[in-house]
């Protein structure tokens, strides 16, 4: 059973609905990106970001080598450690200037020209390698196939973690009618709850990841049975519903921000070394295996609503919910099973996020918020398939368009591709087309 309609035309109030939920992501995006924590200018990890690198002389560390990050009103120094290896927080986003003091460095390694100082600014991540490694690996440049190659399988990771989240906002969506902006507090839900058994309990990280899926969809379950199920069943109106959804989403922000506090964590496992793969590309262990596991079970999600006979009722709701419901579709339970399956996708989306950000923030989940209902418009209202092919679409421009624009805006490359695609495929790249008034 779907929320009831505001306007004549049931359609139209959809697109009128999901543009609110584009526009109110825009505006949390914006915040969340340009918020700054009010910190001392101190050197530590009280600040939410950092620069962190190594500096080696023919792959071997130099110990005691200064680096400086300067920029943003903000300065710091630190030395480098027995394994050539520092890391310098700043309070906010930003360009900045990273300067290796060439005073410092053994006697006999000299750095080439213009060698000494990088410019560096963030991304996505709260995080920013910047390496030196002098000798003769100064002079090796990157080619722009090398670089594409790199973006396109960092593209490729974070598009798969979207797609979990994408896939069951798209459900809720389909079945529902509902654009639910608490579904970023459903992603940080995942990974605090991971953090609270895999970190401060000490708890092994795979159970911690279990029990915290577990939770995740008994979440799912505690929400729709003790608010949307009520609001379906008094006929309350989408738009209604909808404002419903942002006054929960708010207020499970400030929940997680009173219980966890304003600070970064990391779970275990976090900052791992990289491994080559090919040419330049290279991943962590945990970034191999994130990628599996989004594989997986998106596979698995697909199986599940084409062959069962639960998934090929909640495509049938999606369709037409009247129709199902005459059918002799229980729609309830089937949107019931919905909303459990979407928070436990959610929840494994914010635990593989946390560790390609890194870290856990209270407000992780509104950094996606924009990007999943992105995927969902772009892939087509409602399908499934579609906030998954959409979602990997997104993740993919998001980080090749850094190799021509500042990484600070990458997101711009993505949503003007939405833009374009919209206005050739009204619908979506796999939605239906619809007859309007």
């Amino acid at each position: 059973m779907k929320f009831a309609g505001t306007t004549r035309n049931p359609r139209l109030a959809r697109r009128f609905v999901l543009l609110i939920a584009l526009l109110f992501g825009a505006i949390t995006l914006t915040s969340v990106m340009s918020a700054v924590p009010a910190h001392a200018d101190e050197v530590g990890e009280e600040y939410d970001f950092y620069f962190a690198g190594n500096v080696k002389y023919d792959d071997k560390p130099l110990e005691g080598v200064n680096i400086t990050v300067d920029g943003n009103g903000y300065k710091a120094d630190v030395d480098t450690d027995a394994d050539g290896k520092w890391k310098i927080g700043v309070p906010e986003k930003g360009t900045y200037k990273v300067t290796l003091d060439e005073e410092t460095l053994p006697k006999g390694v000299i750095v080439a020209e213009g060698g000494s100082t990088i410019e560096a600014e963030f991304g996505l991540t709260q995080s920013k390698s910047v390496n030196f490694f002098l000798g003769e690996g100064v002079r090796v440049t990157v080619s722009f196939w090398d670089q594409l190659a790199e973006r396109l399988v960092n593209g490729l990771n974070f598009g798969l973690m979207l797609a979990l989240a994408a896939i069951g906002a798209s459900l809720v969506f389909g079945t529902t009618g509902l654009s639910n902006f608490a579904h970023a507090e459903m992603v940080t839900f995942g990974a605090i709850m991971a953090l609270v058994f895999g970190v401060f309990l000490q708890w092994p990280i795979w159970l911690a990841i279990i029990i915290a899926l577990a939770l995740s969809a008994a979440f799912g379950f505690a929400l729709d049975a003790g608010i949307w199920r009520p609001l379906r069943r008094k006929g309350v109106g989408i738009v209604q519903v909808m404002i419903v959804s942002i006054g929960l989403s708010l207020a499970l922000r400030y929940v997680f921000l009173y219980f966890v506090g304003g600070g970064t964590f990391q779970l275990p496992g976090s900052g791992e070394e990289n491994i080559k793969l090919f040419g330049t590309v290279s991943l962590s262990v945990t970034d191999m295996i994130s990628m599996a596991v989004s594989v997986v079970v998106l596979l698995g999600v697909a199986w599940w609503l084409i062959k069962t006979k639960t998934g090929k009722a909640t495509r049938a709701i999606s369709d037409n919910p009247s129709l199902a419901a005459a059918s002799g579709i229980d729609v309830d339970r089937v949107v019931r099973i919905v909303w459990i399956l979407a928070a436990t996708l959610a929840g494994l989306s914010g635990i593989l996020w946390a560790y390609f950000r890194p870290g856990i923030k209270w407000d992780m989940g509104a950094q996606l918020l924009l990007l999943i209902f992105a995927a969902i418009t772009l892939g087509g209202l409602g399908t499934a398939f579609g906030a998954m092919v959409g979602a990997l679409i997104i993740g993919i421009l998001v980080e090749v368009s850094t190799l021509w624009i500042p990484s600070d805006i990458k997101y711009v490359g993505a949503l003007v591709v939405l833009i374009a695609v919209l206005l050739v495929r009204p619908q979506g790249i796999l939605g239906r087309r619809e007859r309007i008034g």
